[in-house]
């Protein structure tokens, strides 16, 4: 089973025990974090698109560390003015480990077997 969700103006296609590296979200380490705007379930027989969401799914995470990326440098340069700049810049990021795909059939079957 997997999932394609939107997050942080990107959309990131995750499973079950992923570990994803998101842009910076605000989430303490440790912290549970759910994602609501879920464009695309895929179960074993069947696939839910989304309009422009999947009502009822969530995907759960949990934050495992914050930390910056690899440094990029950024050189601008103006022929024969004598101009020359360089810049860096580290990306800072998230990364969150999917827990779970919480989908409107499952919920029934918890509360059916619940009720049972």
């Amino acid at each position: 089973m997997y999932a394609i969700i939107e997050t942080c103006g990107k959309q990131y296609k995750v499973s079950e025990g992923d570990v994803v590296f998101f842009e910076k979200l605000d989430t303490e380490e440790g912290k549970k974090v759910t994602f609501s705007n879920v464009v695309l379930v895929s179960d074993e027989n069947k696939i839910q698109v989304g309009n422009p969401y999947v009502k009822g799914v969530k995907v759960e995470g949990k934050v495992v560390s914050h930390g910056k990326g690899k440094k990029i440098l950024v050189f601008k340069y103006k022929a024969k003015k004598n101009y020359r700049r360089t810049r860096g810049h580290r990306q800072p990021y998230t990364k969150v480990e999917i827990t779970s795909i919480k989908t409107a059939t499952a919920k029934k079957e918890v509360a059916e077997a619940k009720a049972e």
